[in-house]
């Protein structure tokens, strides 16, 4: 895909959904790459792109997706806040509401194939073109499973029955499914920086480079030192909160780390374990972290488990000479409950990152 200067024809009107602040980032990353961005830049961006949030419920995705939609207003894009999660009536009236744009919109700009809720929304908008923008390494398992033909479902989830609200909504990600499926009449765009293989036929692939991030934040001041990432595996069930903590401890020791980033999902009560257990200064950012790290100041070295960051960090702080390094996940730190297909996928995460380095096991608990 060409940008502006490339010739590329700009969009018909997009509306983009987004549920969390990285999703956002990204869509901004699109547009800077897309001819939307010739739209703004002669003011009829309002036209070009309405953001619609698609607001969650705890605190800290809601704080930093207020910023977020700050920094898309200075933009210039529209951006409606839907409180799409407030009772049982919520979701109906958000359809409702979001109807006449739906119908207006010449593009769908989604950051999440996954959720239920922009399954629904899928199943409303025909033949209009379609733009998968990054949710993370979900990326990488959804690009699989349109390929494989398998129905969506999240890598950390367990196989097997499916629940009372699964079969409910079953017609719908079928749907869905269907939908983000490219034909001939109805090719896919994937807007993403991690690293895809099999791509089925009709999906086209543009590589998100952070351009946007790069050309508004920084460069950071580097300092001595190293940040440590963290990582929402324990709250989603993966890994032993005991081991995790052990693990986090042991990195920070060996390479003197002095703060924690937590992800938006951790606990405050892991956290404060933490704390206690490392003397880590525990940060909660109020930005995705590539805008954080971009603005700074920065440790010379970022630790990270297999996550997001390990594919998005090297791209956004490119030139600053700051290391990204990334310790495995054990098998044995993994819980009993965890998905069989968890150890895999975390392994190629790391496997698949470039740019990074790779500490030993022996930096992790045996």
């Amino acid at each position: 895909m060409t940008g502006p200067s490339g010739g590329r024809p700009p969009h018909p009107r997009a509306i983009a959904f987004v549920e969390s602040p990285v999703q956002l980032l990204n869509v901004l990353e699109w547009a800077h790459a897309s001819a939307t961005g010739d739209a703004c830049a002669t003011g009829d961006a309002s036209d070009a792109l309405t953001v619609v949030v698609l607001s969650p419920t705890d605190p800290m995705s809601r704080g930093q997706l207020r910023r977020m939609a700050e920094l898309a207003r200075d933009e210039g894009f529209t951006v409606r806040w839907q409180d799409a999660r407030g009772g049982a009536g919520a979701p109906l009236r958000t359809v409702r509401e979001l109807s006449p744009l739906l119908r207006r919109a010449g593009r769908i700009v989604i950051g999440d194939p996954f959720s239920r809720y922009v399954q629904l929304l899928l199943t409303l908008v025909g033949t209009k073109e379609l733009t998968v923008v990054d949710d993370g390494t979900a990326t990488m398992e959804f690009i699989g499973q349109i390929a494989r033909g398998e129905r969506l479902v999240r890598w950390h989830r367990r196989g097997g029955s499916r629940g009372p609200r699964e079969l409910v909504l079953a017609p719908v990600t079928a749907a869905a499914r269907r939908r983000l499926t490219p034909s001939a009449a109805r090719p896919v765009e994937v807007f993403t920086s991690m690293p895809v293989e099999d791509i089925p036929a009709g999906i086209t692939v543009t590589r998100n480079t952070f351009e946007w991030t790069r050309a508004t934040f920084g460069p950071p001041r580097v300092h001595e030192g190293a940040d440590m990432v963290g990582t929402s595996l324990v709250e989603t069930g993966v890994v032993d909160a005991d081991q995790y903590i052990e693990a986090v401890t042991a990195l920070a020791r060996t390479h003197k780390a002095a703060r924690y980033f937590a992800h938006r999902r951790e606990s405050a009560d892991k956290l404060h374990r933490l704390h206690l257990a490392t003397g880590l200064e525990i940060v909660r950012p109020d930005l995705p972290l590539e805008l954080i790290a971009r603005r700074g100041p920065v440790g010379s070295t970022i630790l990270s488990f297999p996550s997001t960051v390990v594919h998005t960090l090297p791209l956004a702080l490119a030139g600053t000479g700051v290391r990204v390094a990334v310790c495995d996940i054990a098998p044995e730190w993994l819980k009993s409950s965890a998905s069989p297909r968890a150890q895999g996928f975390l392994s190629g995460v790391t496997t698949t990152a470039k740019d990074v380095h790779r500490l030993p096991t022996t930096a992790s608990p045996a």
